[in-house]
């Protein structure tokens, strides 16, 4: 049975809640030399975008600099970046890929 502290600790056990982790932003950063469809191909295959998305993004990157591909926890959007800037570096492209808090 029970004793009167165990029913305490599961209360409080309980009553603790996870905060929701932390998210960042993956962000491609416009450089003078990364052709459009290379970055376009970038946001298809590492963000799961469609044609229209991936280059409105694009256009976006190449306006103002730097383009949000997608907000995602930690470890995920590492991940994303490291993906995206072995690609560049596979492919002689110098596209680069920061991620920040959200």
């Amino acid at each position: 049975m029970p004793t009167k502290d165990n029913n305490q600790a599961l209360l409080e056990a309980e009553r603790t809640r996870l905060e929701p982790p932390r998210l960042y932003k993956v962000l491609l950063l416009n450089d003078d030399y990364t052709p459009m469809d290379f970055v376009i191909m970038v946001l298809q295959r590492f963000f799961s975008m469609d044609l229209e998305r991936a280059t409105q993004i694009m256009l976006k990157v190449h306006r103002e600099g730097r383009g949000l591909c997608g907000i995602y926890p930690r470890d995920i959007a590492a991940t994303k970046v490291e993906q995206v800037s072995a690609f560049a570096l596979q492919h002689q492209q110098p596209l680069a890929c920061v991620m920040e808090e959200n």
